[in-house]
């Protein structure tokens, strides 16, 4: 089953083999829906597969179980970038999903006689009543526009391309981002190299003995602005930010309490601040986020006034045939495994309920 010269109009094609991706797979053939699932990477793993390898499973915050099976006790001492690939790879094996890789899809067009055709770069194309879009971020890392960028002669690189503490060894390295990716950082670069902490706002900390997390919260704010249709803020934008043991050395270091604002602009040799200090360093790490790799649904027009694309559960409110799954409230594993149910419920519904099988995967 490759999709090349395949006249198969499928239920649904989900674009993304990460968690959400995966869960909606599970639930799709659970349903009974015909569907492939089409993946950009070249192995199971989703974005995990591309994390530091200083990440270990002591450092994650968590790995939310696929459905119906439980993720299994990993040491803490293992690679994150190890251990959950092998899960997913697991998961998929088990219950069989039908994932295509690497398939790399280039856009998704209206067809005829109201399907949906999706084409991949290579030419390959799907064709299907719906689209359970699973795409994450992962592909679209964020770099904010400084003055001066271009001027800085140092190295500058996006926290997507950070491998570890080893290779800052001696150099002054500014971290640039108020969210959970700029906290670790610091705590693997502190103890070893010189620091330097900016962000656009002051951070939010929380304190986790007196103020538990609540990740339905959470997830509730991040879908009011979907809701509205305006880009979607991360999940762990609106949780706050704690420390960690494993951060606790950083944080002895001053790496945390010397906070500054956004430079106003780089030079060659650093940064001049906007009471015109001026500040040397020889690395930038933009440990500023990711945005919604949604770039290939252009063709359907879902964007809403507000810049995003307004959802309604996960139904696309432009065209109810598109779910997004990993998008916004459902872009952490916190809100995933429900996305992608609740995603192919509604593929059900636009189907019409059509089941072609009863059997349980």
């Amino acid at each position: 089953m490759d999709g090349v010269g395949d006249a198969t109009v499928w239920d649904a094609v989900v674009v993304g083999a990460g968690q959400a991706g995966l869960s909606a797979s599970f639930h799709l053939r659970r349903l009974g829906l015909r569907h492939v699932v089409l993946d950009a990477a070249t192995a199971p793993g989703g974005a995990w597969q591309h994390r530091s390898h200083s990440l270990t499973m002591a450092d994650v915050h968590g790995v939310a179980d696929l459905p119906d099976l439980a993720a299994p006790p990993a040491d803490p001492a293992t690679a994150a970038r190890t251990a959950v690939p092998a899960y997913f790879a697991a998961y998929e094996q088990r219950y069989d999903l039908p994932v295509l890789r690497p398939v790399d899809v280039d856009r998704v067009e209206e067809g005829p006689e109201r399907l949906l055709v999706v084409h991949a770069r290579d030419g390959r194309t799907w064709t299907a009543r719906t689209l359970v879009n699973a795409t994450g971020t992962w592909r679209r890392p964020f770099v904010p526009h400084v003055t001066g960028a271009e001027d800085f002669a140092g190295l500058s690189l996006h926290s997507s391309r950070y491998d570890g503490p080893e290779a800052y060894a001696g150099r002054t390295v500014l971290v640039v981002g108020g969210g959970a990716s700029a906290v670790q950082v610091l705590g693997e670069l502190a103890p070893v190299t010189s620091t330097l902490w900016a962000t656009r706002r002051p951070p939010l900390w929380r304190d986790p003995d007196s103020e538990p997390f609540d990740g339905r919260a959470a997830v509730a704010l991040v879908e009011e602005r979907v809701r509205r249709g305006l880009p979607p803020a991360s999940v762990v934008s609106v949780t706050g930010l704690h420390l960690r043991p494993q951060e606790q050395r950083a944080r002895e270091l001053g790496a945390y309490a010397s906070r500054l604002p956004m430079p106003r602009r780089l030079v060659a040799d650093g940064g001049v601040w906007p009471d015109g200090t001026h500040r040397a360093f020889d690395v930038v790490l933009w440990a500023t986020g990711f945005r919604p790799d949604v770039a290939h649904l252009a063709p359907l027009g879902l964007r809403a006034p507000g810049g995003g694309i307004a959802l309604d559960g996960t139904s696309a409110v432009a065209d109810p045939r598109v779910q997004l799954v990993g998008y916004g409230p459902s872009a952490s594993t916190i809100g995933a495994n429900r996305a992608g149910r609740q995603a192919a419920l509604a593929v059900r519904r636009v189907v019409g309920g059509h089941v072609l099988t009863s059997a349980r995967p």
